[in-house]
């Protein structure tokens, strides 16, 4: 696997599919009622989408973009976590080889058919989607924007908000007028962080956790930036370990590669573990002198985590299961 560049950051959807892909190939409609598209509304919420009107909206690479007053099969491959949020059930969810987003599935994605992560304009099209929304400017390149866009009309967010889950949520809140859902998913968010937070650092006062990624038998430490890391040393407070703060900035990324022999340097308190080698020829990677020598490994402090949690992903929902597992593990 090649390393991963700072250049990379922001564009973390594109760099964590690639790591994906890795990871899942060495181990394998859209609804048809406003009902299906919403959790629950208000009488509220539904007088407003009667009441909503075509409106043009630019998007983040400067497309005037026509999205329909009430958009009924709407394709945002690898933003389900912000549709879920909402309450929206898409047409087709986000797809690597033999692999979904498990952590989503209960919620609001059972039975959605899957769609592959670079969107083949033909699978587009089959979709049949009445509005198709892209995280990065990178995924609509050589001629791929115009292809969507003759299939429905194709909002582009950029890596500049798309970065941020919470701009990236309020975004598409705007998009299908539901702003006032957007801003309560994320005040109950914030809330829910400050009453963990709160649990958590009664416990963890200057304490560290590491997150470390297993996959293909390399190690990759989650930085400050992304998916859990962004949960546990922002929103939770915790001590991020030396081994991501003494890396120099110029040469950071979201997954950080490192060697089993610079772990041996690690000094955290506790190691959360996304194990995506599990029944892969981990055991033997795990039973190191190496691993068995590192000080948290050693006093028992190693919380590990299935690849289907929502550990590797950004977003509302993600965030606050990254909270809740993290709570059980560190507050006995």
């Amino acid at each position: 696997m090649s390393h991963l560049t700072r250049q990379k950051k922001g564009k973390f959807g594109v760099v964590l599919i690639g790591l994906l892909v890795l990871s899942l190939m060495l181990a394998a409609c859209g609804s048809k009622s406003e009902e299906k598209n919403t959790t629950s509304e208000s009488p509220t919420t539904s007088d407003t989408k009667q009441e909503a009107k075509e409106k043009v909206l630019k998007d983040g690479m400067g497309h005037e973009v026509t999205i329909p007053a009430n958009p009924q099969h709407v394709l945002a491959s690898y933003l389900e976590d912000p549709l879920t949020a909402l309450g929206v059930k898409p047409v087709a969810q986000w797809s690597v080889p033999n692999g979904i987003q498990d952590y989503l599935q209960a919620s609001n994605l059972q039975g959605v058919p899957t769609i592959s992560y670079d969107l083949p304009p033909e699978a587009v099209l089959k979709a049949s989607p009445d509005l198709i929304i892209v995280g990065s400017e990178s995924q609509v390149q050589k001629g791929l924007y115009d292809q969507y866009n003759k299939i429905a009309p194709t909002y582009v967010l950029g890596d500049a908000v798309s970065k941020d889950w919470r701009q990236t949520l309020l975004k598409i809140g705007e998009i299908l007028n539901k702003t006032p859902e957007a801003q309560k998913v994320i005040s109950d968010y914030d809330a829910k962080a400050t009453e963990t937070k709160a649990k958590i650092q009664t416990v963890m006062n200057g304490k560290s956790a590491a997150i470390l990624w297993l996959t293909g038998k390399n190690f990759f430490l989650v930085d400050e930036t992304t998916s859990s890391g962004t949960v546990l040393y922002h929103d939770l407070g915790i001590t991020p370990p030396n081994l991501v703060t003494e890396i120099p900035a110029d040469k950071r990324a979201s997954w950080n590669p490192v060697t089993m022999e610079k772990l041996a340097d690690l000094k955290a308190d506790y190691i959360f573990l996304v194990n995506s080698d599990k029944g892969q020829g981990s055991e033997e990677t795990l039973n190191s002198a190496i691993w068995k020598g590192i000080p948290a490994v050693k006093a028992g402090q190693v919380i590990e985590l299935s690849k289907s949690s929502s550990w590797l992903y950004n977003g509302a929902v993600a965030g606050q299961m990254v909270m809740e597992d993290a709570l059980k593990a560190l507050v006995k």
